[in-house]
Order: structure tokens, then C-alpha cells, then sequence
């Protein structure tokens, strides 16, 4: 095999870790791969932490153990979510997107890539040592920002629905009391998950907190913990929050004729 420059090595390096975030790949792998010594790609794995360490662009941790190696994750510097987080606050405070109800338009949004792959990698950050083994979310909304936080955690996309499909199987049905007070129904696969397994909770909004118990209720019912709880935007005042639960982004009670309020989490650095 013809000798791979150090550049080259890099930006393969680069490109299989920031597609695949918090993986470990051995440091075989890389040796393999580019016909390298162990020493050469411990130089080249520095010289890649020290570089996006610098530029804020995620950290390149080396794992030590028998099942070590290298992996990256999308963690820029921690002041950097709350300048990101207080633009797209000031966004959503224009008063044209108050909704019949006290609601707050938020679909265009978690439409945008760029917009929900950030606030996924910024939710992911809180959650990197609880282990869990899948994120949970409730169709619709909730699934791009859930999907982006997934990805970052290296973990799979479990959705709740509000009725079952016929291609899914077998499932587990609930009955839980929406936020504005209606029974609702939330089903799930009983392929989707295993007795035994933690989850994190991500979606996009909560008021009234009814679809999260909803959400709790059902992993309630398969034995699974959950190892945390985050919302994209959650409305102060409502239902009072579980110790476990935070939000991106907190808005005051929507009021006729006055400003629509919006501010970071506490935990928004």
C-alpha cells in the first residue's frame, strides 16, 4: 500500500469521526486502515483533539481500556450554546407566532438542519455519561431535534405513537390527559425496546406536562428507567417538572397585548 501523508490521514480521520459522533473506533481500526504505526495515530489523534479544541468544534477523547480507542464527540466550547440559544429566543419572541390557545409556532424551526442539528448536540452534551440506550420521543414535532440528539449520543431513535401501525407488531397501549385536558392514546411497539433498558426523553415542547407522563407511564410499563428528560421549549408555570427534567429554552404564559417571553434554560452556559 502506497504511504498515506499526515494530511490525508487527518481528513479521513476527521470525516469517519464527525460522521459517526461518540463511536469509538480502536486505534487498529485507523492502523489498518492507513498501514500506520500505533505511535502515528496517537500523534495524529493529538493533533486532531488540539486542533478542534482550539477552533470549538468538539472534543477527541482517547478511551483508555480493552475496549479504548478514539472518539468524537460534537461538544464545542460551553459558552458557545448560549449566544445560539438567545438568537433563536429572540426569534421565537415575535409576537406573530402566538397561537390560538397560548401556543408558539415552532414548525419552521425544527425544520431547519442547521437549527435542530445544534440544539441536538447541545442537548446531547447534558447526557454523555448517563449510559442510556435509546432516546425516546412522541410523533411529530419532537422527532428532528430527538433524531439529532440521538445521533450525537450514538444512540437509536425510539418514537412513541398515537396509534399503532399494523407493519410495527404487537404493542403496548396507554391512556394519558393531554395538556389542554383531552384523553389521548400512545402506543409502542413491543419490538422497539427491551425490559431492562434506560432511556432519555427529547421533544419539543411541554405546557401541561401531559405527554411527558404519558411517555413515563409507558416506559413505566415495559421496566425501563429514564435517565433524563429535555424539551426544546417548556412553558413556566405549567405542570411542575420531574427532578430529572430540563428545557432549552423557558417562555412565559403567552398574555393578550403583552411580549412574548423567552430565555434560556438555567443550564444554558
Amino acid at each position: 500500500m502506497e504511504k498515506v501523508k499526515r494530511a490525508e490521514r487527518l481528513a479521513v480521520m476527521g470525516r469517519v469521526l464527525t460522521a459517526n459522533p461518540n463511536k469509538i473506533f480502536t486505534l487498529s481500526y485507523f492502523c489498518e486502515l492507513f498501514g500506520a504505526a500505533k505511535s502515528t495515530i496517537s500523534e495524529d489523534t493529538a493533533i486532531l483533539a488540539r486542533t478542534w479544541r482550539t477552533f470549538r468544534l468538539g472534543t477527541v477523547e482517547t478511551v483508555t481500556g480493552a475496549a479504548g480507542g478514539v472518539r468524537y464527540r460534537p461538544i464545542g466550547n460551553v459558552e458557545s450554546a448560549r449566544p445560539f440559544v438567545e438568537e433563536l429566543c429572540k426569534r421565537l419572541s415575535d409576537p406573530g407566532r402566538v397561537l390560538p390557545g397560548g401556543y408558539l409556532y415552532l414548525s419552521d424551526i425544527l425544520a431547519e438542519p442547521e437549527t435542530v442539528r445544534r440544539l441536538g448536540e447541545i442537548i446531547a452534551a447534558q447526557y454523555y455519561e448517563t449510559n442510556a440506550d435509546f432516546v425516546l420521543t412522541m410523533e411529530t414535532k419532537g422527532i428532528p431535534v430527538a433524531l439529532e440528539a440521538a445521533s450525537a449520543l450514538h444512540l437509536p431513535l425510539v418514537i412513541a405513537r398515537r396509534s399503532i401501525k399494523v407493519y410495527e407488531g404487537g404493542a403496548v397501549n396507554i391512556s394519558y390527559v393531554s395538556g389542554s385536558g383531552r384523553i389521548e392514546m400512545m402506543s409502542l411497539s413491543r419490538r422497539a425496546v427491551k425490559e431492562g433498558q434506560s432511556c432519555l426523553i427529547v421533544d419539543d415542547f411541554t405546557r401541561g406536562g401531559g405527554t411527558v407522563r404519558g411517555m413515563r407511564s409507558l416506559m413505566n410499563e415495559f421496566g425501563i428507567e429514564i435517565r433524563g428528560t429535555c424539551f426544546v421549549l417548556a412553558m413556566r408555570g405549567g405542570a411542575k417538572p420531574a427532578a430529572d427534567e430540563k428545557a432549552v429554552m423557558i417562555l412565559d404564559p403567552i398574555q393578550d397585548g403583552r411580549p412574548v417571553v423567552i430565555r434560556p434554560g438555567a443550564w444554558i452556559k
